[in-house]
């Protein structure tokens, strides 16, 4: 099972965001994407934060109480990201996890630059498919 790989299970077209963007344009983006977050990059596609839905739901009603005008990613993103590298093992990843972490984990390359996301149920799929097949080799 330690042959499971990041880069075998993450999500290669993730919704990213720009620091620019309005609140409004990335929680439509989120919406329509159905992931509980996603990456803000660069122009290089530099990972420089992330966005949640969590975040976006806790400014958008300070908004709505205090009538305030439109926020911005970079008003609300968290510039501290816990990345993994796609020759990550899952299991290490899935280890790590455990703990009170991030359920996206942005995937860069040795550069810092972004190649994919991966989540919890990514990870959780990837474990329960691999041993659904060795329950199948077994038996």
């Amino acid at each position: 099972m330690n042959l499971l790989k990041v880069a075998d299970q993450m999500n290669h077209h993730p919704v990213t965001f720009h620091a620019e963007m309005t609140l409004e344009t990335a929680v439509d983006k989120l919406t329509d994407a159905g992931q509980l977050g996603g990456p803000v990059i660069d122009k290089n596609h530099k990972v420089v934060g992330f966005l949640s839905e969590q975040d976006c739901l806790a400014r958008m009603l300070l908004s709505s109480y205090h009538d305030q005008v439109s926020a911005h990613v970079r008003d609300v993103m968290r510039s501290e990201v816990l990345t993994v590298k796609p020759n990550t093992s899952i299991i290490d990843l899935a280890q790590q996890m455990l703990g009170a972490k991030p359920k996206i984990y942005p995937v860069v390359d040795d550069n810092g630059l972004l190649v994919g996301v991966i989540s919890r149920t990514d990870v959780l799929r990837a474990i329960d498919q691999e041993l659904h097949s060795h329950y199948r080799a077994v038996s």
